[in-house]
């Protein structure tokens, strides 16, 4: 997040309307909902996570337990159940 001068980028009658409300204050203007984008889409690290979850639940289909899956991934056990035992 940065700081803009909002008469930098607003038309006057937006800054006299806004400036009913406020005044020599900071205000935070959030970006529309649709805008908003889930952890790590942009950067491939969702998809890389699904992908070692994925591989975690095949090799503990095929028999490999839960703490050789620990030892291999460097998780915790309980970070091993959650993906194995989650939907």
């Amino acid at each position: 997040m940065k700081y803009v001068n909002a008469t930098a980028i607003l038309p006057e009658e937006l800054i006299l309307e806004i400036q009913k409300y406020i005044q020599g204050e900071t205000l935070y203007i959030p970006k529309p909902e649709a805008n908003y984008r889930k952890w790590g889409t942009r950067s491939g690290g969702r998809k890389m996570i699904d992908q070692r979850n994925t591989s975690i639940r095949c090799k503990f289909r095929d028999g490999v337990s839960i703490s050789q899956l620990a030892e291999e991934y460097f998780l915790s056990i309980e970070t091993i159940k959650k993906i194995v035992y989650s939907k």
